[in-house]
C-alpha cells in the first residue's frame, strides 16, 4: 500500500557548491536530497521510497570541522510503498516454475505464489509451462494476477522485501 510519510534527513552540501549570496542553496539541498533518497531504496519500517512530495523545513546548517561541508537537517514528506499481511494486490507473473510462480508488484520484485496456495490450479508442463484450472483460466508469463499477501520478509543485505502470497479467497486469480 502507498503511505504518506514525514521523514527527517541530513543533507550534506559540499563547500564548493555553496553560493556566496545563498540564492542556490535551497535548490542544492533539494537536488542532494533527491539523489540520496533515490539511492536509499527502502527501509524495513517504511518500505520502498517512491517520491519526495514536499520539503517541509530546512534547519540551520552546521559546518563540518574536517571538510568544510555544511550539514543541513531537513524534514520532508514523501510517498512509500509497503505490503502488509492480508492486503489484496495485483502483480505481473515474470517466472513460472513447477512448484509456483514469481510475480512483481510495484517496486517489489520477489513475490512467490506457491502451487499449494493456488487451489484448483495445476501445472501444465511444456516449453513454456503454465498453471491452469478446470475452467481454462491460465496463469502464464506476463499475466496480471490478483492475490492476497500472506507474509513479507525484509532482506537487509539487498535492502528489499520478499513476499509470500495466495489465491485462496474470493475474486483472486488471473485478471482478464
Amino acid at each position: 500500500m502507498f503511505l504518506k510519510v514525514q521523514m527527517p534527513w541530513n543533507v550534506i552540501i559540499p563547500a564548493d557548491s555553496l553560493d556566496a549570496k545563498g540564492l542556490m542553496l535551497k535548490k542544492a539541498i533539494v537536488i542532494r536530497l533527491m539523489d540520496e533518497f533515490a539511492c536509499k531504496k527502502a527501509t524495513k519500517d517504511r518500505g520502498y521510497f517512491m517520491a519526495v512530495t514536499t520539503l517541509e523545513s530546512i534547519g540551520e546548517g552546521r559546518v563540518r570541522q574536517n571538510t568544510g561541508d555544511v550539514l543541513f537537517p531537513v524534514v520532508f514528506s514523501g510517498i512509500t510503498f509497503k505490503m502488509y499481511r492480508g492486503e489484496i494486490l495485483q502483480g505481473v507473473v515474470h517466472k513460472i516454475l513447477k512448484h509456483g510462480v514469481f510475480l512483481r508488484c510495484g517496486p517489489v520484485q520477489n513475490i512467490y505464489l506457491s502451487h499449494i496456495k493456488m487451489p484448483d490450479y495445476h501445472y501444465v508442463p511444456g516449453e513454456n509451462g503454465i498453471f491452469m484450472n478446470d475452467k481454462h483460466s491460465k496463469i502464464d508469463k506476463d499475466v496480471i494476477v490478483r492475490f492476497i499477501v500472506i507474509g513479507t520478509k525484509w532482506m537487509e543485505a539487498e535492502r528489499e522485501f520478499q513476499a509470500l502470497v495466495s489465491l485462496e479467497g474470493d475474486y483472486l486469480g488471473p485478471v482478464s
